[in-house]
């Protein structure tokens, strides 16, 4: 776990840097040069680009094929796992979403020597802080060629543990059912991604606290669990969840100045890390 944990701390020194495309475009772009490099070390990547308001933009993808001993000839939906690259302005990003990024940096490194049973899409998306611009286009996109997903996975926010009671905070009503103490991942999908969400809970548990919540079809009915590059893929019918640890209901710096380094908890994302590892290599 030490390993990990160095290795997530490497990439997250690299990343958190402010990484907005407007105000600090030196930082995004060398942000995005970064991933793409690290992702070139395992295969092709992949550009797609897409237009917000006159400016193009990048989303970079990864493809790593499934393990073919497992598939027996059988052709399998790729999952998608994400995490976005911008920041809002003025702030480094260190939660946001730079711990989502340097998950996603260790699983190219990862699923590359250990493949799952289905091909997996690793992808890189832009202007999430601009109205999930990235991965609406790239879900249209899919949807538009008649792609099949098995599942969407965006990585939002994974390194803020409080573990002070009265810690975690909750959209109106749910924290009748939900620990008051912010020491856990949350995993948040569609009603068809129910079985999705047990299955990570059920693996994940082991190295990370986890709690699950199934947000309806859409996730119209609590609209603080639509804040992140899965709802696009809930919008074009895909199955899609979010691994997160839930933002400003619990991180003081969301969307801050002060989301630096040093407020992360590098052993609880480590964990993290490792406990999505085990959830995707039983999947």
């Amino acid at each position: 776990m030490q390993l990990l944990q160095t290795r997530l701390t490497d990439y997250l020194e690299k990343l958190v840097i402010e990484r907005n495309p407007y105000y600090s475009s030196a930082g995004h772009l060398f942000a995005r040069e970064y991933i793409r490099s690290h992702f070139a070390r395992f295969g092709e990547v992949i550009t797609h680009e897409f237009e917000v308001n006159g400016n193009q933009h990048q989303n970079l993808i990864l493809h790593i094929p499934a393990n073919s001993q497992q598939l027996g000839g059988k052709r399998r939906s790729p999952i998608i796992i994400g995490a976005h690259y911008d920041t809002v302005a003025g702030c480094v990003g260190a939660d946001d979403n730079a711990s989502g990024l340097s998950v996603l940096l260790e699983l190219a490194a990862h699923l590359s020597a250990n493949p799952i049973n289905y091909p997996v899409q690793l992808i890189a998306f832009d202007m999430e802080e601009f109205g999930l611009c990235g991965s609406a286009a790239y879900a249209h996109k899919l949807k538009s060629e008649g792609q099949r997903l098995r599942l969407m996975i965006s990585l939002e926010m994974l390194g803020y543990c409080d573990r002070t009671p009265y810690s975690q905070q909750y959209p109106r009503g749910l924290d009748r059912f939900y620990p008051n103490t912010g020491d856990f991942i949350a995993l948040i999908g569609s009603i068809p991604t129910i079985p999705e969400l047990l299955h990570f809970q059920r693996h994940m548990k082991p190295s990370v606290a986890c709690e699950w919540l199934p947000a309806g079809w859409r996730g119209l009915a609590i609209p603080d669990t639509r804040r992140s590059d899965h709802a696009p893929f809930w919008d074009e019918g895909y199955k899609a969840l979010m691994i997160t640890d839930t933002a400003n209901m619990r991180n003081p710096h969301y969307h801050k100045s002060s989301d630096r380094l040093e407020t992360l908890d590098l052993e609880f994302l480590a964990h993290v890390c490792h406990g999505l590892i085990l959830g995707l290599a039983k999947l």
